[in-house]
Parts: structure tokens; sequence; C-alpha cells
């Protein structure tokens, strides 16, 4: 069952020209029970009134307003409840019996809901049908029985299609038709295929079903984002349809965007959702998907949001912007330091301390077809983990034209001192060892909040990864060189 939520703000949606909403539910024997009327929104059932039935089962609910159309329920006290549609009309009569919620609900003055309910009893029936035959086919023992059966099961496929089609074409607007067109999922044309029955084009498929998607449902449709369907199938398309190559989720985000501008209601939810969607996500590259809807949209539209929270939003957008997949890595300037170093500060305190060491170098100085960015932290209980493991990752693919830039967030003479120890604990020395101990620019730079914090760079410096784990960077980089080879 969906989660019922007690929000403390509501999305408003404008009324329509008629006044108010009189919505009288009579539950057979149910007397003196609290019923709460309320409507769907994405995975979620949210309340909107509540009413108790007097000795005859009967509940009113009324208000000065009416209901934003869309699918609503009303929740019983044993916690079960049953939908129905609220479309212009929404003065009507429910009634109904705990028996079956289902099989015994009745309206009066709703043709819509009559439409509606007599479209799922069609389906059920047609389910009993295919379910039978399903069992049937189990024990067939001949080929003309099984095809006998395959007719069968196909006649009622074309009789649910045929019902379906009927509804919608009699009344192509109206809020039960459009509901029910967008439970319906398209049909996909055979793909091309030769002379000989080859298929030519094995991507056809594919690319019809992601162009045609949203065919059957108008997600510009306000009415629809008050029902089940709505953000169910909003993410299946960005998570299970498209791409999962940020580039084109932002292009599809914009797409979604534009097409939900017919509301102002709409427009909100679909921004909220997917900033808080992509905002939330651990996958690679996605967070800067939610910086490219706050940086395009959020920050200019959504006047609803506080004034605090913009202003910290802002300053996170404009610290992440340098870093986003893609982009040019920041110029960093810092001190590398040698070997030598490490081995003569081994059992020398004071060459320990020594801060004053290291040849200064730019990132632009190296010019490997990969560099790999390692920040860490001699105090930070997970890198003294991890920093071993990138070393050996670097090991198997230095031979690969990869440098590994170990940057040690350095910034006291104690810390100097633990990470020499360190170094030489590990015999880390054939990667650059850099640190700054007299800035933290580099860091804010590159939006160091945790450690470690890893940046893959190509030959010109581009970030193609971040935020990934040591034995990711070898995975990555043998995907990308395998990808120069196919090349």
């Amino acid at each position: 069952m969906r989660k019922l939520i007690f929000p403390l703000l509501i999305l408003c949606i404008p009324a329509f020209s008629q006044k108010g909403y009189e919505i009288k539910v009579k539950i057979n024997k149910l007397k003196d029970a609290t019923l709460i009327l309320g409507h769907h929104l994405g995975a979620n059932l949210y309340p909107d009134d509540t009413v108790k039935t007097d000795a005859q089962g009967v509940a009113v609910f009324k208000g000065n307003k009416p209901l934003p159309e869309g699918m609503y329920f009303i929740f019983l006290p044993n916690k079960t409840y049953f939908d129905f549609l609220v479309t212009e009309n929404q003065n009507f009569t429910i009634e109904n019996d705990t028996t079956d919620l289902f099989r015994n609900i009745k309206f009066i003055n709703s043709k819509e809901n009559e439409i509606f309910y007599n479209y799922q009893f069609f389906l059920s029936k047609k389910r009993e049908e295919m379910k039978a035959l399903v069992e049937e086919k189990k024990k067939v023992k001949s080929e003309a029985e099984e095809k006998t059966i395959a007719d069968k099961m196909k006649s009622i496929d074309n009789e649910v299609k045929k019902y379906r089609d009927n509804l919608i074409k009699q009344s192509p607007n109206s809020f039960v038709a459009k509901f029910i067109k967008a439970t319906t999922d398209i049909e996909v044309p055979d793909p091309p295929k030769d002379a000989k029955g080859n298929i030519t084009d094995s991507l056809f498929q594919y690319r019809y079903y992601r162009l045609h998607y949203f065919d059957n449902m108008d997600i510009s449709d306000v009415r629809l984002l008050r029902t089940p369907i709505y953000e169910e199938k909003i993410m299946n398309y960005l998570t299970k349809v498209i791409p999962q190559i940020p580039d084109t989720i932002m292009r599809e985000v914009d797409m979604l965007i534009a097409r939900s501008r017919t509301s102002p209601e709409l427009f909100r939810y679909m921004l909220v959702t997917l900033f808080n969607y992509y905002g939330k996500s651990q996958i690679m590259g996605f967070d800067d998907i939610a910086l490219y809807i706050a940086d395009k949209y959020y920050l200019k539209e959504a006047t609803w949001s506080d004034s605090t929270y913009l202003k910290k939003l802002r300053k996170q957008v404009e610290e992440r912007k340098p870093t986003m997949m893609g982009k040019i890595a920041p110029e960093i300037e810092l001190l590398d330091v040698p070997a030598e170093h490490f081995l003569m500060a081994m059992n020398d305190t004071s060459e320990k301390k020594n801060v004053y060491v290291g040849r200064p170098f730019r990132l632009s100085n190296y010019t490997k077809d990969f560099t790999i960015i390692y920040f860490w932290d001699i105090d930070c209980g997970h890198c003294k983990k991890e920093t071993p493991i990138m070393y050996e990752v670097y090991q198997r693919l230095k031979n690969k034209n990869v440098q590994v830039i170990a940057i040690s967030l350095v910034f006291s003479i104690e810390n100097k001192v633990k990470w020499v120890d360190y170094i030489n604990e590990h015999r880390l020395y054939d990667w650059v060892n850099a640190f700054y101990p007299f800035s933290i620019k580099f860091k804010e730079l590159y939006n160091v909040v945790s450690t470690p914090s890893i940046f893959i760079l190509d030959k010109n410096r581009r970030i193609i990864a971040k935020r990934i784990g040591p034995e990711q960077c070898e995975e990555i980089i043998n995907f990308e060189l395998k990808k120069q080879q196919n090349k």
C-alpha cells in the first residue's frame, strides 16, 4: 500500500470556474467512522479532508473552492482505500460496501467515474479469462491445441485494445480518457529487414520506443500529476530508457521542464523532483546534472525557496562549476617533494618538520595521456586504507602513460611529520607526492570537502571522472584506452 503522508505544504493548483465541491460518500454499515479524502501525487497519498460518517454510513466532503482535478481516494479506518476521479463535475455521490470496495462501488452523477470503473471491471474480467487460458495452455498435448489457445489470447488482447481505443475516441480530452491512455504502452513496430529476412537496423526498436515514449501520456497535463503513474513514467524514462550519460540526461531534463511550463504547479513539481533526485544520486557525474538544474533553472525561477537556501545554493554552484565533468581542470600550483627528501627525513626530525621543501610545479606541467589527482589527508582513517590501494593501482597503470599526483592536505608541522612517516612506511616514492602548506586555494578550487577525493584528467586536462574509488580509476582508464583503440 502507498504511504499516506501528512505534509506541511501541499501544492496549490488554480481553481476551476465552478463553485466548490460536494462529494457524498455512503459506506454500507460503516457508521460513526472517520473517512479521509485525499489525492495521489507520485508514489504517495496526501490527505485533503476528514469527515465522520453518520448513523447511515454517510459522510459529505465539501469546500468553497473546487478540488484540483486528478485521482483521489477515500481512506477507511481499517487502512484500506478506493480510488476515484475528480474532474470538472465535483458534485456527485459514491456508494460502496466494505465487503468488496472494488466490485460494489457505484457513482451517481459522475459519468467519468462510471466509465473509469466499467473499464476496470472489463479489464478484471479479461484478466480472469487470460489466466484460465494460461492454465489451460500448461495441459495441451498438441501444436493445434496450443495454437487454438494462442489465438484466443490474441483475441482477448484485441478486445481490450478495441474497448480502450473506443473509450478514448469518444471523449479524447476527458480526464478519464487521458488517464487510461497514459497507462497504455506504445506499440513498437518490427525492425526493418532485408530480402533474406535479416534485421538491417538492430537499434530501430529502441530508437522508436525512446522517440515515442510519451506519445500516450501528455506530460503537460497537470491533471495527470495527481495520479500514481506520472512520476513513475517520468523516472522510468530518465533511468531506464535514455542512455545514462550526463550530457544526454541534461538535454532530456530541458525537454521535461519545458513541457511542464503549462502550469506553475507542474513546473515546480518537475523542477524540484529532478533537482532532488540528481542531487542525491551517488552515480559519478550525476551531481553535475543537479548543478546544471540549479544554475539554469532553480536559482533563477524557484521563487518559492527560502532566500537563505538560495544564497547557499548559489555559493555551492559557483564553487563546483569549475570541476564539472568535461571541464578543463583548474590550474593549480603545488610543491613536488622528491623521494630523496622522505628518505633523508626518515631519521632526521628537523628535516621531517621542514616545510620549505619541494619543487614548484603547475598541473599543466604534466602532459601524460591520463593524470589522476588524488587528494588525501594523513589524519583521515579512510585515506590511510585507500592510499596504499591507490598506489597499487598506479603500479598497474604507470606503463600506460598514466601519472598520479598524490596531493596531501598538509597544513601544519605536525601533519608534515606524520606525512613523511607514512610515505616511508608504505614506500610511496615513485608517484608525485605533492603538498602546499602555505595556502588552501587548491582545496577550494577542487571543492574538496571529504577525502580521499579523486579526479581523472585526459591529456588535455579535461575531467573525465571524479568522486570515485581507486579501483574504479583502473576500470575507467582501461575503458578509455579501449575506446581509443576502437577508434
